[in-house]
């Protein structure tokens, strides 16, 4: 076997034993192993643990079985009416209709719909608005802000001359009056918003004037806050001025695995439906579209029913753990108006030891960066990010928040695995599936 060098020891240590393990093994064995797999990864998340990373969600069954109809093979190149490849009337169709769903959804006049992933989404509208050498002006990483955005990811790797700008930590959100300073200074091509965690409604009608004063696009990644959005909880990015909505479709909008791209500006539409195709995507999985359309009828049903309880379950779920003595994290309107809330988690080293200690607990969350506060090492991030897309989906709710608390702070607190059969068990009452069409 070749090892990947470059890879993290912890990584690679992993990957050995993997691979080491199938040695001689039978392709039947294989087979079983990983039918096995499949279903231990059902277990872990829809029977054993809680679910609070706000990066997942549980899609409705119906548009889950779109991505197993057997029609993701089908090739779809080319626009409805116009594909030189026969037998995709009904594939036109569904490409067509999901597009419609997604601009009612989100209130836009054009949406993209074929791209794989929020990453790629990213990618066309860095392409759409820019060149490569081009200044663009971003979230800081290290406290939130997307990798895409970054040098390591889809800005970096397209050469775009990248900078960080300041966050308020009073409200988690753009420093307004530092990134006008940057502007003015570096005369950017695109300025980017949104990040990893959400926690108030961000700035976008003075961002956008920023911009414009510089003659900048203003781009903004809903690919977490999505949710808020649809269910018209905050106000549309796109109303507040954002040239670009870019997004992932099964976070909080609870869709399948991919991307979503809107804009209002017919321009900005053109060149991306240009990058689609017959650029980077060409050829996409309509099983994944066909799911999409499905799930965006949720949002038409009562995405605002759905979005309103996953900010008052976050909400009594962060009052419940600061009650317990859990330092939750604060801004100015208290820990969140979102889906999303963050611990400050450096009493157990960092967000990402808290996330392992907890998934002892038979909790599920992740480690992130805050504002103001330093992890014990440069790659260190101080916050542990919870979430409530996934638990809403399963039908709790603020009058269940107390219960998880008390299992959550003993996970931290106590011994984690003296929780985790209390935890599968809380888990386990909870078995309909809730703000989905019947």
């Amino acid at each position: 076997m070749s090892v990947r060098d470059w890879l993290p020891e912890v990584a690679k240590a992993r990957e050995a034993a993997i691979v080491g393990s199938l040695g001689a093994v039978s392709l039947d064995a294989i087979d079983a192993r990983v039918h096995a797999l499949v279903a231990l990864t059902v277990e872990i998340h829809d029977r054993q643990c809680v679910q609070l990373n706000p990066a997942t969600n549980v899609m409705h069954p119906r548009a889950e079985a779109m991505l197993s109809s057997g029609i993701g093979t089908r090739p779809s190149l080319g626009y409805a009416g116009a594909k030189y490849e026969m037998g995709l009337e009904a594939v036109e169709e569904i490409e067509v209709i999901a597009a419609s769903l997604a601009r009612k959804v989100f209130d836009a006049k054009y949406a993209e719909i074929r791209v794989g992933s929020g990453a790629m989404a990213n990618m066309y509208a860095f392409m759409a608005t820019c060149k490569a050498g081009d200044t663009i002006l971003v979230p800081p990483g290290t406290i939130g802000g997307h990798v895409t955005h970054n040098q390591d990811g889809a800005a970096g790797l397209f050469g775009l001359d990248i900078h960080e700008y300041p966050v308020d930590p009073s409200t988690y959100t753009a420093d307004v009056d530092g990134v006008r300073e940057m502007a003015l200074r570096l005369r950017p091509r695109l300025i980017t918003m949104g990040g990893s965690l959400n926690l108030n409604p961000h700035p976008v009608a003075a961002m956008h004037a920023v911009a414009r004063g510089v003659g900048a696009e203003l781009l903004f990644d809903a690919a977490h806050a999505c949710g808020m959005f649809a269910g018209r909880v905050w106000a549309n990015p796109l109303t507040e001025g954002a040239d670009l909505l870019t997004m992932s479709t099964y976070k909080s909008l609870g869709g399948p695995p991919g991307g979503l791209l809107l804009t209002n500006r017919a321009d900005l539409a053109a060149r991306v439906d240009a990058i689609a195709y017959p650029g980077l995507t060409a050829n996409f999985d309509t099983g994944k579209t066909a799911a999409l359309a499905i799930s965006l009828l949720d949002w038409l049903h009562d995405g605002p029913g759905y979005a309103s309880a996953m900010v008052a379950t976050a909400q009594a779920l962060a009052a419940a753990l600061a009650a317990r003595g859990i330092p939750v994290f604060n801004t100015v309107n208290g820990p969140t108006q979102s889906h999303q809330f963050a611990v400050d988690a450096r009493g157990w080293g960092d967000g990402d030891a808290a996330a392992r200690r907890l998934r002892l607990a038979n909790v599920l969350a992740s480690g992130i960066g805050l504002p103001g506060l330093s992890g014990p090492g440069a790659d260190a991030m101080p916050g542990l990010r919870l979430g409530t897309p996934e638990i809403v989906r399963w039908g709790m709710g603020p009058e269940h928040m107390e219960e998880l608390a008390g299992l959550i702070a003993g996970g931290l607190q106590g011994d984690p695995t003296v929780v985790a059969s209390r935890t599968s068990a809380f888990r386990q009452r909870f078995t309909t599936l809730a703000f989905m069409r019947p």
